[in-house]
Parts: C-alpha cells; structure tokens; sequence
C-alpha cells in the first residue's frame, strides 16, 4: 500500500491527500476528546459510527439542495470529499438550552428555547473556541457578509431538516456544530457545509426520556457512549450492515 499524504490531523479525523485534485480522504478516528482535549479516550467503533451517520446525513441534505463537501463513503472509516478552504468558525445552531448557553445565560437545561439561536465561535483551540459576533467576523475578514449571510440560511436549513429527521424517530435535536468551507471556481467563491454531522457535534436527546444519546454521555461520565451511537444509527436504519462492527463496547 502507497503511503498516503496526511494534510491534517484534528482531534477525531485525519485529512489525507485525495486521489483526484480538489479532493481529500476524510479519517475518522476513535479518539474521544472534551472540553479542548483536557479529557481524552479511546472509544472502539466510534470512527465508523460518526462515518455511517456523517454519510447518511450528508447525503440527504444534498438531496434537499444543501451542498457539502461529502463525495461517498469508501469504508469503515473513510469518505472521499471535495477540499475547501475552511472558514474558521464554528456556527452553532441551538434550539434547547443545554450546555455553556445554560452556564452562561443562567437557563435550565431542557428549557425550549424562544427561537433557534445561532452563534459563531472562532476556531481557536488555543484560545477555547471564543464566542465571536458578526463585527468581529468581518472586521478580521474570516468571512464576508455573503458568506455569513449563507452560513445562517444553510444553517437554518439544516436545522429544519435534522429536526425532522430525528423527530421522525424519537430524537430531539437540542443543538449542533457545523463548520463551513469555500470552494473556488475562478475568481469567485462558495459556500459549502463541511467537516461532519454527527452525534459528536449534536446534542441528541431521547423524545419520550430526554435521555441523552450524544457526546455529553463522555463528558459527563454517564458511560454507554458507544451504545448510545449506536442506538441513533439504528433508528436512522443505518445499522444494517454493521452489526459485528462494534465489539468490546467503551473503554
């Protein structure tokens, strides 16, 4: 086997150098991490999880007109996506109150919130992710007004969709992360969404017990984080195929 050219390692996925110009092989590891990488572990299958379920949503979301950077899938692990430059924030769409919006506004967790809220966070792990308004977007140029003004629609976009989705089979979406990236055709540029959608970048809650079934189950010590993936692939129906795949449950 040739050895690949890794261009990016982050905290659950590795980026390497794609087959074809324009395109990367897109890694997803086991590795857990929380609360900036402070909290670390290996959790057995949940690379191939977030892989089936990234797939799943990335493909129906490009059914509905939502473009991203998802090409297919072409293992356990691995898809095949296009290369963009990413836009370094992360934009976070909130429906529930739950997790620093709590801490920091003083909400109960589970309240509903009024409207969807979104807001940025500037892609910084050095710094802690900080919250960051338009102004500051723009001032420093990490995206143009057209470019957030797509941002928010296709994030608004998402939201509807996953809420449905999920809702469909007994899941509340409390909130997500999503990233944004540029593709160049010329001289002018757009907007795609990139990265990964996944219970990793979710806050997925059980409809009926408000059980949680997301990454808060490994920052919070709540234990069943590999069953809990498990479970939202099984209720997408992703899970067909995959049955020995996860072995061993969490370490």
């Amino acid at each position: 086997m040739t050895r690949r050219k890794k261009i990016y390692e982050g905290k659950a996925k590795i980026l390497y150098e794609g087959p074809e110009p324009g395109t990367l092989i897109q890694y997803f590891k086991d590795d857990a991490t929380a609360f900036n990488a402070q909290k670390k572990a290996v959790l057995e299958g949940k690379g191939v999880l977030n892989n089936r379920i990234s797939e799943y949503i990335m493909t129906r979301l490009n059914g509905i007109g939502v473009q991203n950077h998802f090409i297919k899938r072409l293992n356990l692990r691995e898809q095949l996506i296009k290369e963009v430059e990413i836009i370094p924030l992360e934009v976070v769409c909130r429906n529930i109150a739950a997790g620093s919006l709590s801490q920091r506004l003083g909400l109960p967790e589970g309240q509903q919130l009024p409207r969807s809220i979104i807001e940025f966070y500037y892609k910084n792990d050095a710094l802690n992710d900080p919250m960051v308004t338009e102004e500051h977007i723009t001032a420093f140029n990490w995206a143009s007004t057209q470019e957030i003004d797509d941002m928010l629609a296709m994030t608004l976009r998402v939201n509807d969709f996953l809420c449905g989705m999920f809702g469909a089979v007994g899941i509340t979406l409390v909130d997500f992360k999503c990233e944004y990236g540029r593709v160049w055709e010329g001289d002018f540029s757009r907007v795609l969404l990139a990265d990964e959608i996944s219970p990793d970048s979710c806050r997925l809650w059980d409809s009926a017990t408000n059980e949680k079934l997301d990454k808060d189950r490994f920052r919070r010590d709540l234990g069943n984080v590999i069953e809990s993936y498990t479970e939202v692939a099984r209720r997408l129906g992703i899970m067909k195929e995959m049955p020995t795949v996860i072995q061993g449950g969490v370490h």
